[in-house]
């Protein structure tokens, strides 16, 4: 039953602690905005003018974890002065915090190692959202990056969260430019360097191409004849271009050098075998066997 004197109280206390807590929760949101808002201010800071993809991807890294870091200094805040508004003792609460952290510090260093790791991560710029790396056995693009983990999303979609404390070594596929290399394999018998003519006609009809000329940085660089195989010769060359693009342009590449090999008749070979008889002191080998069995053709004359 609610009586006057209980009608009173929860007014009262409407009137008092409910006000501030509702000014409290104001608050928050109009600071939440605010860091909303200077994350922003960074980015373009950062960018200065500058539109290019790296100076992106750096600005928007760093304002994101600007912002998550002001965001959860906000809520921390938040919650003490609720508590305080509550007249709930908060010096009690953090000295139990500080034994109960005490306690549990030594099951938590691998959040230490993560949040050390991935300041130094961040630090020096080894890895920005947007970028293709490879880290701890996954590889993928950077969907989020903060001091506990690094999100990546690999080519068939799969998501995968990797604790900064699991990255010893970072390979990044895109820092300021990527590159891709081609190992073209044709026949002992062509010509070498008819080869290399078509490459480079290759790559020039790709370049005056308004469709990727954009995404090439500089002419192919052909590295020469780099093996012999079982089968072909090897033919290495290199293309630079901009961040996440070298994929995109070495399968066009490869689509445009296979119509260039077929009209030009260079062959590109499956895997042959050349077998040569040995021979014992007297020079002389032992007969090699080869039966021949000719399909016969059968016609029907009644159909």
């Amino acid at each position: 039953m609610f009586t006057p004197e209980l009608l009173q109280k929860g007014l009262t206390w409407l009137l008092t602690t409910g006000l501030k807590i509702l000014l409290i929760v104001i608050v928050v949101m109009v600071l939440t905005r605010i860091s909303r808002g200077l994350a922003r201010r960074l980015e373009k800071i950062l960018l200065k003018g500058r539109e290019d993809e790296e100076s992106l991807k750096r600005a928007r890294t760093l304002s994101g974890m600007i912002k998550q870091f002001l965001n959860s200094l906000i809520v921390i805040i938040a919650v003490m002065t609720v508590l305080a508004a509550l007249d709930i003792q908060i010096g009690p609460l953090l000295a139990t915090a500080g034994v109960a952290g005490l306690a549990i510090s030594f099951a938590a260093q691998s959040l230490i190692k993560d949040v050390i790791n991935g300041f130094f991560i961040i630090l020096w710029d080894q890895i920005r959202v947007g970028d293709v790396i490879e880290v701890a056995g996954h590889s993928g693009v950077v969907e989020s990056l903060n001091l506990k983990m690094t999100v990546l999303r690999s080519l068939d979609g799969n998501v995968h969260y990797v604790p900064n404390h699991l990255i010893d070594a970072v390979i990044n596929m895109t820092k300021e430019y990527s590159q891709f290399v081609f190992d073209v394999g044709v026949s002992y018998f062509e010509d070498v360097d008819e080869v290399i003519r078509t490459l480079k006609e290759v790559d020039d009809g790709l370049r005056i191409d308004p469709v990727f000329s954009g995404h090439i940085i500089a002419p192919l660089e052909i590295l020469g004849l780099d093996r012999f195989e079982d089968s072909a010769v090897i033919v290495r060359a290199r293309t630079t271009t901009k961040p996440s693009k070298q994929w995109e342009i070495s399968r066009e590449f490869n689509r445009r050098l296979k119509k260039a090999f077929d009209r030009k008749g260079i062959s590109i070979p499956f895997p042959h075998l050349t077998l040569f008889p040995g021979q014992n002191k007297e020079g002389q080998a032992a007969p090699l066997r080869v039966k021949l069995v000719a399909e016969k053709e059968t016609i029907n004359k009644g159909n």
